[in-house]
């Protein structure tokens, strides 16, 4: 095949492909991020170790109890979701009328226990995932390129969670009450709503969202302690350009930041750690509120 400016095209297409697949983890993860911020007002800095821990609950779900992929995909979100109702009842609930500081440094202060705890455990060179359904084995020539099947649902799920979730807030009456209620609770508690219950479930579906990530991770990275660590910063800054709190702004900027980093790699493989920072330092001097956000 002719080179495009110089690049095979399948090095092209594959550096391409590589970044949409990482974008996908981005927009589930800076969804996540911005669902907890938009609606509580919470900088929630937990959010890579519970995404780590989706992605290990997986693992020991197989390893320790023979449960496969398919209802890995369901239970581990459930069960980190409810680890995250209990993180809300028991502590972040007691700071939303405080600065978003407390916030920060409390999430901050529990990633770094939950991270230590399972390092402590299992160590920091990872365990390998080795469940996926022979559905999702192999892949497709396309002729530029060759598409692993798996890589492709991962993108695919990403886009359908993505959606669901605008979806659900945006377009539905359960999600106009939830963008009242952040508003102004007084007023809808006063039609029988039960505030509190709807937040503390709202952060419990975020912490879900993070852990759905870590299972569609745990096949192509290895699973450990490090690997929500490794990534929370890059989430933070895409949340960033998004604009804090806006789910149409972290879906579109994980994906674009995903292939722009993945084409970083082809063109100046130098810059491809930092090229992500840089678009923010950018977008912050342009537009200080984010691609999508509300200035305030």
């Amino acid at each position: 095949m002719i080179p495009l400016l110089g690049i095979p095209p399948q090095v092209l297409f594959g550096q391409l492909l590589l970044g949409l697949i990482n974008g996908a983890f981005y927009a589930m993860l800076s969804l996540g991020l911005a669902v907890i911020f938009g609606l509580l007002n919470i900088i929630n800095f937990a959010h890579g170790a519970l995404y780590m821990m989706g992605a290990f609950a997986a693992w020991l779900m197989l390893d320790h109890l023979g449960i496969g992929y398919w209802p890995a995909l369901i239970l581990s979100p459930l069960l980190i979701g409810a680890f995250g109702v209990i993180l809300e009842k028991t502590f972040l609930h007691r700071i939303y009328k405080l600065d978003h500081l407390y916030g920060l440094l409390l999430t901050f202060g529990l990633a770094l226990i939950i991270e230590g705890l399972f390092r402590n455990y299992y160590g920091v060179s990872g365990q390998a995932y080795d469940a996926v359904p022979d559905l999702l084995k192999g892949g497709n020539n396309l002729g530029f390129m060759f598409l692993p099947t798996y890589r492709g649902w991962v993108v695919v799920a990403s886009l359908i969670i993505c959606f669901g979730t605008w979806f659900a807030i945006e377009r539905t009456k359960l999600g106009s009450y939830l963008r009242a209620a952040t508003e102004n609770p007084k007023l809808v508690q006063a039609f029988g709503i039960n505030v509190p219950r709807m937040i503390t479930l709202t952060y419990g579906f975020g912490v879900a969202l993070a852990a759905m990530a870590g299972v569609l991770a745990a096949p192509i990275y290895h699973v450990s302690p490090l690997m929500g660590s490794d990534i929370i910063i890059v989430v933070f800054a895409v949340v960033v350009i998004g604009g804090m709190g806006s789910i149409v702004g972290a879906v579109i900027s994980g994906f674009g930041l995903g292939i722009i980093e993945g084409m970083t790699k082809v063109f100046y493989p130098e810059a491809s750690n930092t090229v992500i920072f840089v678009v923010m330092a950018i977008v912050l001097l342009v537009k200080p509120a984010g691609l999508f956000g509300k200035a305030a």
